[in-house]
């Protein structure tokens, strides 16, 4: 995809003052309710949660400066040798050719300020250009000369973009370019380099959800590239692999869907024991110059998203890049946006000198937006459920690990403040001022302060606000938190859930308390004194997320579990059947055809009623019926050719359905009035 590569072997070194637009008064928005329910529990903070990427095109990649500043911003993984230079990259002779290779930054420099900076690296082995044979000699240097414990290892970067979906930026020198024979090559080069170190996880590269290619199917392939590739190689990797570069700064809401539409596809394709698979986005970037890569849109784009995507379960969110050169200069927000997706300034100008960037090593602030999320969640916190009714703002809590709870705010509007009241759900918030972090708008620095109250706080334009509280009082002698839960026996109504038992504390514990998550509120389902519970009541082809916690003799409650979140079915049998099929897809819409049968008595005139699960799907066409759609409901009516459908019969209706996220299909359809099975 589009970005700058920052090539040049010297920069001019100019220090150019922001251009800052006058300060506009702000205006003060309605009240935003905000809710926090600490009961609500999902991914823990992972220790390699905050990530960016090197490139050995950057001369400064191991300067005590840039090591130091990273580890100020809090980040915990470093990914090398820079994007799509991973396939030309030649790790023993530290030459990539037919791209640039800046001094000073090769393997043994980069791990110099890998360690200065108190992160974790993760290398992208040579696939394009290179060799299983060369991958396996890169982690024996790495891991047994050197000693230097690399454990996360990618084959190849952006592997798709080889051409063999009519677009090529990516270097393969293989004859074939199939999904097919990479996954090929991910065995072997896996089955090469875990020989030398059985230590290490290996990553294979798939197609974001909704991102081109996904969903195409080349001619010649048995499927998609996500499935050909997981289906041959599942047994043999450790994570997959993401990029995301949305284009936009308000597509945090496409990350639940993506993430578990990839964890879909690795359950279904990857066999047995695919749940170890991790999921890494190991790059991202807001991907849109226009709006704002180096100013403040950029940054609280980057905080909601990496703090979404940690919270949905994703082990590392690595920004694109460190320095990357300057862009398309234009002025976002009062400031100068440079076009660079970098995290700090690279110090170069445009090609005819009249616009520089700032001095070397200036954060832009995409930068604070890291250190104000690695200073929000740490490892060993927890993501809670928290939501706003305010389109504007976005709230993001963790539950700390001794008891306090974090809370990130993010206002996006240019020019309104927001007043927020937080209300706590299993939580009490201690008396007195808590320790708040803030980022403004052109601001070079994130601040902290003792101020204000736990409850209520105004939200300057076009900023990050981190509320960190203490608990009311001290969590002690409370039950151990229940183990990880597990679903079996899932029906259209109901689903059995169970879970190691949680430790007592002061008190036994007496019984356990099942909670669906229903955006930031809980619903109990169920209690029992066991540790299996059968819930009733559900909703066909709906998603559930739930926690369970355990209450003592003394009535005091466990922390919630671990996250589980299941599907449940549609009747297995009945007067009906649907089944849907998408025949073609193209990343933004898809050709679907829906066999519909009826297994009840004869049917003479019919209509069926489905809902597209997300508002950026949307009913472009359709045939063999007459088909009308309302918001987000689907009403297909049979045309005079197919309305009598005999005992056994069936008849098939085709659509165009179009999507601007990730594509959740329809798992839920009505004929006349009654639930069908889907198959």
């Amino acid at each position: 995809m589009p970005r700058t590569l920052l090539r040049t072997v010297s920069a001019v070194l100019l220090t150019l003052a922001a251009l800052n637009a006058p300060a506009a008064h702000a205006e003060e928005g309605a009240p935003v309710a905000v809710t926090v329910n600490a009961r609500a529990a999902l991914a823990p903070v992972p220790e390699t949660g905050i990530g960016t990427n090197h490139a050995i095109w950057d001369s400064r990649l191991g300067t005590d400066e840039t090591a130091d500043l990273l580890k100020d911003a809090g980040v915990k993984l470093l990914r090398y040798p820079g994007g799509s230079y991973s396939d030309i990259y030649h790790w023993a002779d530290h030459t990539a050719p037919g791209g640039y290779v800046a001094p000073d930054t090769d393997f043994d420099t980069f791990m110099r300020g890998v360690r200065r900076t108190g992160a974790q690296p993760m290398v992208t082995a040579n696939y394009g250009t290179g060799t299983a044979q060369e991958a396996a000699a890169w982690v024996r240097y790495a891991n047994v000369t050197k000693g230097y414990g690399v454990t996360y290892w990618e084959i190849g970067n952006e592997n798709y973009g080889n051409g063999r979906y009519g677009t090529a930026w990516e270097a393969d020198e293989h004859a074939d370019k199939s999904p097919a024979e990479y996954a090929r090559h991910v065995v072997a080069y896996a089955d090469a380099m875990k020989a030398v170190d059985p230590t290490i996880k290996i990553g294979a590269v798939l197609t974001t959800p909704a991102d081109w290619p996904d969903g195409l199917v080349a001619e010649g392939d048995a499927g998609t590239w996500n499935e050909v590739v997981l289906s041959a190689a599942g047994s043999k990797i450790d994570f997959v692999i993401l990029h995301w570069y949305p284009g936009a700064l308000d597509k945090a809401a496409h990350i639940p869907d993506m993430i578990r539409l990839t964890r879909r596809q690795i359950a279904k394709h990857a066999g047995p024991g695919s749940e170890r698979i991790g999921i890494a986005m190991t790059e991202f970037n807001t991907g849109s110059s226009s709006n704002g890569t180096n100013t403040q849109p950029g940054a609280l784009a980057a905080a909601d998203a990496y703090a979404t995507l940690l919270a949905n379960g994703v082990f590392t969110v690595d920004w694109w890049n460190v320095r990357n050169g300057i862009g398309n200069v234009t002025q976002v927000e009062g400031h100068t946006d440079y076009g660079d997706f970098g995290l700090l300034s690279s110090g170069t100008c445009t090609s005819d000198g009249s616009v520089c960037e700032p001095q070397v090593n200036t954060p832009f602030a995409p930068y604070y937006a890291l250190q104000m999320v690695s200073r929000f969640a740490r490892p060993g916190d927890r993501f809670v459920r928290a939501a706003t009714d305010q389109a504007k703002v976005a709230a993001h809590a963790v539950r700390r690990a001794d008891g306090g709870l974090a809370v990130l705010l993010i206002n996006t509007s240019s020019d309104t403040s927001y007043p927020v009241t937080i209300d706590y759900a299993g939580f009490s918030p201690a008396a007195g001022a808590p320790t708040v972090l803030t980022h403004t708008n052109g601001a070079t620095a994130v601040t902290s302060a003792t101020a204000g109250s736990a409850t209520d706080r105004t939200l300057p334009p076009l900023s990050m606000t981190t509320i960190v509280l203490r608990p009311a009082t001290a969590p002690t002698g409370l039950p151990g938190t229940p183990g990880q839960p597990v679903v079996s026996d899932v029906t259209d109504r109901a689903a059995t859930i169970s879970w190691p038992a949680a430790s007592a504390g002061a008190h036994p514990v007496v019984k356990y308390e099942v909670h669906r998550q229903n955006g930031a509120v809980s619903e109990q389902l169920g209690e029992t004194a066991g540790t299996s519970l059968t819930v009733g009541n559900l909703k066909p082809g709906t998603d559930y997320t739930v926690n369970v916690i355990a209450r003592d003799g003394g009535g005091g409650a466990s922390p919630p579990s671990a996250p589980l979140t299941f599907t449940t079915g549609t009747p297995a049998s009945g007067p009906c059947s649907v089944r849907l099929a998408k025949q073609s897809d193209w990343a933004s819409g898809y050709v679907g055809a829906i066999e519909i049968t009826n297994h009840g008595a004869p049917i003479n005139g019919w209509t069926l009623d489905f809902s597209w699960p997300r508002a950026w799907q949307s009913l472009g066409s359709g045939w063999s019926a007459v088909w009308t759609q309302d918001g987000r409901d689907v009403r297909v009516v049979n045309d005079s050719g197919n309305g009598s459908l005999p005992t056994g019969g069936s008849t098939t209706v085709g659509f165009v359905g179009n999507y601007s996220g990730p594509n959740v299909l329809p798992a839920v359809f009505t004929l006349n009035g009654t639930v069908c099975t889907t198959r």
